[in-house]
């Protein structure tokens, strides 16, 4: 994975992280930590239920921020993917030309029986 698409992907990730939690603590009036805690327990999934918007714009700008947020946390997955899958290319051709595979310079006894 490139460097600026990775530090792109925490940056955007950080800012909803950010974003929730300001729009929390000032429109359902939580605490910072209650805001933050919300913001990182909805975007993992988790949803433990301990908090729960009260207002129409809460819970509007908690259905935004888990479409925005999956979305984030799709397009991370998939460059990891991405990257790993390279990375396992690029090993397995290495293992190639280490091993020599697909050419004809074996040894004259490898695999005969004579030797």
């Amino acid at each position: 994975m490139r460097l600026v698409s990775a530090l792109t992907i925490v940056g955007t990730l950080v800012a909803i992280i950010a974003g929730g939690t300001v729009f929390f603590r000032y429109v359902e009036g939580w605490s910072w930590l209650d805001a933050y805690f919300f913001t990182v327990v909805t975007l993992s999934t988790v949803g433990y239920g301990s908090l729960v918007p009260e207002t129409a714009a809460g819970k509007i700008g908690t259905t935004v921020m888990i479409f925005v947020g999956l979305s984030v946390f799709i397009v991370a997955v998939q460059q990891f993917g991405s990257f790993a899958m390279r990375k396992r290319q690029e090993h397995t051709k290495w293992l190639i030309g280490q091993w020599g595979h697909g050419r004809n310079d074996r040894h004259p006894h490898d695999g005969d029986g004579n030797g």
